[in-house]
């Protein structure tokens, strides 16, 4: 029998359940997890748990008894968990590693296994390519119960929840954050941040915050069109201000303002750069993945703030965040990681930092992000996902990589980068770019433009050009 070699993307190995994301290939990720983990740590300890996804609670058993067998210990988590409630417990609790049962945003069919660093963030890239060097094709699946386990010494449970919850108790003042003017919605996408906002926000509106592993039949992506429910009740509903969104495993941010409109990453971003450090009066490197918006530079250097450009994959971001000063550092998808948190991206985290900023300047979303326009200029991004076979997104990538593309309708282009997918510049002052995604079989076209009128029709005309 030949076993399908297993391969980590841009965020941990993520498969279909049942097809590929069986307890069989979890426990081979498992073994060679244990191996390379006892190759130079005498008693190594990791953190496991998962979110709400569809056989959670069975692919951590798996886990742990495979870990537990080869004489690693498992501090495993009660109930689901958030991603960053592993990275916070394997940096409190000294542990060598952390694993996270999630396919994170991806759809519901899917399952996934991430894994943490000690440093409270994404394992390196050199580290996760070590591991996924050292699978092997079998592995012997343990019979003994979790309790066997236990009573051996080798698994301790653990409340993560708890442990998460009563952090940001020290890291925020949530006596004036529940007295804010701005009213707060949240939607939790059925996802493993429900609990957390329901304990700390009790004012809030909240919004598929109950257990439901199909999610509705939605991926729990915080992308504008995935939550429209939220959105039509923040424009129908005067006294709500804000509106926070989280995907699955909650380290992706989503945002709306008053009026219900969508306020995508890349100005989360700057928002969040311009109250540090304006505000604040903190400083660090700016640490963004290649398909963040340009006006990220551009406040940067503004503000005398050193930028550093990375591949697409929060792994990088988070090696800079463990090496250096770091303020603010994200991805377009919506992971942002900033500076006195852990280095890991935190929808939660994000979403409070920026309804304190509201809340301390008594302004709105909308008013705040003027402020933002006031130094980089006014601008609107879009991203269409194109589910094509993978032999024409190939196709598309390469004639791109030869730079066998002159112009896209009538955009014209100055200047290409292909540090993770290619980026074109356009002589309108916006910028395109095209990837293949490394989780799913899909086609990502970004754009960024002037106006939304301007930016959706970039889109149309890149798609004529290269389908």
């Amino acid at each position: 029998m030949t076993v399908d070699k297993i391969k980590f993307g841009t965020d941990g190995w993520r498969a279909i359940i049942a097809q590929d994301f069986t307890v069989f290939n979890v426990a081979r990720v498992t073994k060679g997890l244990a191996d390379w983990l006892l190759k130079d740590n005498q008693q190594p300890k990791v953190v496991v748990g998962h979110d709400c996804r569809f056989g959670g609670p069975l692919f951590t058993e798996t886990v742990a008894k495979v870990l537990c067998a080869n004489g690693v210990k498992v501090a495993l988590a009660k109930g689901f968990i958030s991603t960053p409630m592993i990275s916070l417990g394997v940096l409190k609790m000294s542990a060598q590693q952390g694993v996270v049962i999630t396919a994170s945003h991806n759809p519901p069919t899917y399952n996934g296994f991430k894994l943490k660093g000690p440093h409270g963030g994404p394992a390196s890239p050199k580290h996760i390519a070590a591991v996924e060097a050292m699978i092997p094709e079998d592995v012997t699946i343990p019979s003994e119960s979790l309790e066997y386990y236990e009573q051996q010494g080798m698994l301790e449970y653990i409340n993560l929840e708890d442990m998460y919850v009563d952090y940001l108790k020290t890291k925020f003042d949530f006596d004036a954050l529940n007295k804010s003017p701005f009213k707060l919605a949240y939607d939790a996408m059925y996802g493993a941040g429900q609990n957390v906002v329901r304990r700390l926000l009790p004012n809030a509106v909240l919004f598929h915050c109950e257990y439901n592993p199909g999610f509705g039949g939605t991926a729990p992506e915080p992308l504008d069109k995935n939550l429209q429910e939220m959105a039509k009740a923040i424009a129908s509903t005067p006294e709500l201000k804000v509106g926070l969104a989280t995907d699955g495993d909650a380290d992706r941010i989503g945002l709306f303002d008053e009026d219900g409109k969508f306020v995508d990453a890349h100005h989360i971003l700057l928002l969040l750069i311009h109250y540090l450090f304006k505000y604040k009066h903190m400083t660090g490197k700016v640490a963004i993945a290649f398909s963040a918006t340009d006006r990220v530079k551009r406040m940067a250097e503004m503000y005398g703030l050193p930028v550093e450009v990375t591949p697409i994959g929060f792994k990088y971001i988070s090696e800079i965040m463990v090496n250096e000063d770091v303020l603010v550092g994200g991805e377009e998808s919506g992971g942002i990681a900033v500076k006195g948190h852990i280095p890991e991206r935190d929808g939660i985290y994000d979403g409070l930092v920026l309804y304190e900023f509201m809340t301390q300047s008594g302004k709105t979303l909308k008013e705040l992000c003027e402020e933002v326009y006031s130094v980089v200029g006014r601008f609107v991004y879009e991203r269409a996902d194109m589910h094509i076979e993978n032999s024409k997104k190939e196709a598309i990538i390469a004639k791109a990589q030869a730079n066998g593309y002159k112009q896209f309708g009538k955009y014209t282009f100055n200047r290409i980068e292909t540090i993770d997918g290619v980026k074109y510049h356009l002589d309108n002052g916006g910028w395109m770019m095209l990837r293949a995604s490394g989780t799913e079989p899909l086609l990502r076209i970004y754009a960024e433009g002037n106006s939304k009128e301007e930016t959706l029709d970039i889109l149309e005309d890149v798609k004529k050009e290269i389908l």
